[in-house]
């Protein structure tokens, strides 16, 4: 990795911590010769300057540090796109898998990674191409999930599966995840998917409220290309992306989720670890 010069921060701005913690963390970058790359909203509210737009501040940072919770991580690891530049997550939330530095390590951390005493994780994303109602064809990377699930008003819903061509299975359920190992300890595991560690190759299928009680979570390859197609749907039935962006499924259209080129790289701190985390954020027994 270069030398870091410029830093990044993306902020949760409806929270009065993040924006407390830019106002200090300007003059302790500064003082290491570091330049804070900030967008013109976040700017403003911490009483600096800045013309850039939001999409614009990767593009001119050597690393993104993001103060939130996962969602803000997801925001920032969809701004970061192609440029695969590392993300430290700071979790001024409550869980947060992704945002792993409490608040009070940030200082001490960001110390260790100027000295180059960190690590870096890369994580899988999934792409998925829609059809639209229209026709169009729409693209999108996530880092999490992509899911598919009814609308106020529906009921059942039925979505035939198919793997490389091959014929999976049609699910009749309140909805379907597709997951990466990131993803499995979001909503997949709140609908009953198994724990995976988020640097194993590999997808999850799990369909949410199944049917059929032995339509169970599956595991595929990761070079696996999933085709999911709404056969019917009670009611509106919207595909969600990384849980912040929706678009409409319609009747008989589908949607293809595979491996994505792209990867995000996160920031680990070399005194912690991926079981660290779940024993803490799962609370989990057998602390030491």
């Amino acid at each position: 990795m270069e030398e870091i010069k410029r830093i990044g921060i993306v902020a949760k701005k409806n929270k009065p911590e993040a924006i407390d913690t830019i106002r200090g963390l300007i003059p302790f970058l500064t003082d290491k010769g570091i330049e804070t790359i900030l967008d013109g909203e976040t700017a403003g509210l911490t009483g600096e300057s800045s013309s850039l737009d939001i999409e614009d501040v990767p593009k001119s940072s050597d690393l993104i540090i993001v103060l939130g919770g996962d969602g803000t991580l997801l925001h920032a690891a969809r701004l970061v796109g192609k440029s695969e530049i590392p993300i430290l997550g700071v979790n001024l939330g409550s869980l947060g898998f992704l945002t792993e530095i409490a608040l009070e390590e940030l200082n001490k951390t960001i110390e260790k990674v100027l000295a180059g005493d960190f690590k870096i994780e890369e994580r899988m994303m999934l792409k998925a191409k829609i059809v639209t109602a229209d026709g169009k064809k729409s693209e999108y990377s996530v880092l999490n999930d992509v899911v598919i699930n009814k609308g106020v008003l529906a009921r059942i819903i039925n979505l035939e599966v198919m793997v490389n061509g091959a014929y999976l299975t049609t699910y009749n359920a309140d909805g379907l995840i597709v997951s990466t190992p990131t993803g499995s300890t979001g909503y997949s595991l709140s609908a009953g998917g198994p724990v995976v560690h988020p640097t194993l190759s590999a997808i999850i299928i799990n369909p949410i409220c199944p049917h059929t009680l032995t339509n169970r979570p599956i595991l595929v390859p990761e070079e696996s290309k999933i085709e999911i197609r709404l056969l019917s749907g009670d009611g509106n039935v919207y595909v969600t992306l990384d849980g912040q962006v929706g678009v409409d499924f319609p009747e008989g259209k589908s949607i293809v989720v595979s491996k994505s080129k792209r990867k995000v790289l996160l920031i680990e701190p070399p005194d912690r670890d991926y079981y660290d985390v779940l024993r803490t954020k799962l609370r989990w027994g057998g602390v030491r």
